[in-house]
C-alpha cells in the first residue's frame, strides 16, 4: 500500500516540502492514516479550504489536541486562514474551554505567528467598553437564538442569576462582539469546541439550531463533524450528529 497521490498532493499543500519521521517509523499507520485524512475525507466533504482548517483548529481546541494543534496552524495559515482570525478562534475559545485549557495554545500561536514574521500584538478586533458590553452583548445573543434571549442577563434564580449576566456580558459581550469573525464563523466554532470536547451535548444541541438558524444548515454542520473525524474519532463525532438531528427535530 502507499499514499494516494491525492492525499500526497494535499499534504504537500498543506506543508510544502515536509515528509513525517512517522514515513520511517511506522509506515503502515501513516499511509492509512494520510489515505484516509487527506483522500477519501477531503474527496467526500465538499468544503472550502479556510472553513475547513478553521473547524480543524476549534476541534482541536476543544480536544487539547495542542501537538496537532502546533503542526496544523501553520497549514491553516498556508490554507488562507489569518493571523486575526487564528487568534479570535483561540480568545472564543476561553469562553468554552476555560484558560486552563487554552493558555497553552496561546503561546503555540503568538510562537508560530512571530516564527512567520508576524508582529505582534495584532490590530484591535474589540468593539465594546465595560459600559456598553452588556447591551451589546444581549443583542448578538439576540442576533443568533432569537427574541427570546432578551431579558437573558437578568433572569432565572437569584442565587445563579450573576452566570447568565456573565454568559452575555463576557461571553457574548466581549466575545461575539469582536470584528475578525461573523456570527456565522463563530457559532461553527463555538459548535467545534462542544462536539470536541464531549459531555456538552445539551448546549451543543442548542448552539447546532443556533448555527441552522443563522444559515449554517444541517448538511453544513455534518459536514464539519465529517471533516474533523480523522481529528476526533467517531464517539463524540456520532454524538455531535445526534445533537444535529435532536436540534433539527425541535
Amino acid at each position: 500500500m502507499a499514499i494516494s497521490k491525492a492525499a500526497h498532493d494535499y499534504h504537500e499543500r498543506m506543508f510544502p516540502g515536509y515528509q513525517s519521521k512517522l514515513l520511517k517509523t511506522d509506515p503502515e499507520f501513516i499511509e492509512r492514516f494520510d489515505n484516509f485524512a487527506f483522500d477519501e475525507v477531503v474527496s467526500q466533504v465538499q468544503l472550502d479550504d479556510r472553513t475547513t482548517m478553521m473547524s480543524h483548529l476549534a476541534y482541536l481546541l476543544g480536544c487539547q489536541g495542542i501537538d496537532e494543534f502546533r503542526s496544523m496552524l501553520p497549514a491553516a495559515l498556508n490554507f488562507g486562514v489569518t493571523p486575526v482570525e487564528v487568534k479570535e478562534i483561540v480568545y472564543q475559545a476561553v469562553a468554552y474551554l476555560g484558560i486552563g485549557r487554552v493558555f497553552p495554545f496561546l503561546h503555540v500561536v503568538n510562537d508560530v505567528l512571530i516564527q512567520r514574521g508576524v508582529a505582534l500584538p495584532l490590530e484591535s478586533q474589540a468593539t465594546t467598553t465595560t459600559e456598553n458590553r452588556l447591551k451589546a452583548g444581549e443583542q448578538a445573543q439576540i442576533d443568533i437564538f432569537g427574541e427570546g434571549m432578551r431579558g437573558f442577563a437578568q433572569s432565572g434564580p437569584e442565587e445563579s442569576r450573576h452566570i447568565n449576566h456573565w454568559l452575555v456580558d463576557n461571553c457574548f459581550g466581549d466575545y461575539y462582539t469582536r470584528k475578525g469573525l461573523d456570527h456565522k464563523q463563530r457559532e461553527m466554532i463555538t459548535f467545534c469546541f462542544l462536539a470536541a470536547q464531549g459531555g456538552c451535548e445539551p448546549q451543543l444541541t442548542s448552539h447546532a439550531a443556533a448555527n441552522m438558524r443563522l444559515g449554517n444548515d444541517k448538511e453544513f454542520l455534518i459536514k464539519i463533524i465529517s471533516t474533523n473525524i480523522p481529528f476526533i474519532g467517531y464517539p463524540r463525532s456520532l454524538n455531535a450528529l445526534r445533537c444535529v438531528n435532536e436540534a433539527v427535530n425541535k
